[in-house]
């Protein structure tokens, strides 16, 4: 074992940890390569590893491909074109929990314009260009061609600490399936049409729709799966205290 390792007891290299969770990021273009359930059991199993506030371990996950897959994908699509086609229509879709802000401040709003507007550079999408603004964002509403779509979701009447614990569930998930060559984009886009979403997964009343992710393995050959998000340096969100 090199120098590097952590003398931690576990023989995980300090190395090996470093590179799995700086290398993860968010895919949009997929291979329709399949992905064994046995793999995906295996991440589920270690993501839910994750510290979780008294042990509630609040996660419930819904992993589709196939037919249950194909069918989200029709309704959510032929949702998010009707709503192009009539804005009035989506009062009718919104979205039960906030996500986003309402009021966007600095130094959020830059960020947010910077990783838009690098996105759409990189795939030729400029200012106005709406036809091609809303293909690219019903990418989402296709898991951006992955042959698995995982929706995650929390009961009602859990508090907001439990989307912490999501948060760790999460990334537990997407870092273990780097490790085993896989790709993930975790999508918040499936909030908005949650009343759709819930009743194909066969969600009971009680579940909140936290999110969705796509699974499978990147395609190279897509452009897209260049861009990557830069970050701020640890010495802008830090406070040392002595």
């Amino acid at each position: 074992m090199s120098e590097s390792a952590v003398s931690n007891g576990t023989g995980i290299s300090s190395e090996a940890l470093d590179a799995a969770i700086e290398a993860r990021m968010s895919t949009r273009a997929f291979t329709s390569q399949p992905v064994p359930r046995e793999l995906i059991e295996r991440l589920l199993t270690v993501a839910s590893r994750a510290a979780s506030s008294t042990n509630t371990q609040p996660w419930k996950v819904y992993v589709l491909q196939g037919e249950a897959l194909d069918g989200l994908v029709q309704k959510a699509c032929a949702a998010h074109d009707a709503v192009r086609d009539d804005p009035s229509l989506a009062d009718s879709f919104r979205e039960e929990h906030r996500y986003y802000p309402t009021q966007w401040n600095s130094p959020y709003i830059e960020r947010r314009r910077e990783n838009g507007w690098g996105l759409y550079g990189l795939l030729g999408i400029t200012k106005g260009d709406k036809e091609k603004m809303h293909a690219q964002h019903q990418r989402n509403y296709r898991f951006f061609d992955a042959p698995v779509g995982m929706i995650f979701t929390l009961g009602r009447e859990l508090g907001r600490g439990s989307l912490i614990d999501y948060g760790m569930f999460m990334q537990g998930l997407m870092v273990s399936a780097v490790g085993h060559g896989l790709a993930t984009c975790p999508q918040a886009a499936w909030i908005e049409f949650s009343k759709i979403v819930l009743p194909h997964i066969g969600a009971d009343e009680n579940e909140l729709l936290v999110c969705g992710l796509a699974l499978g393995y990147a395609d190279p050959s897509e452009p897209v799966n260049t861009f990557r998000t830069p970050r701020a340096p640890a010495s802008a969100f830090t406070r040392w205290l002595d």
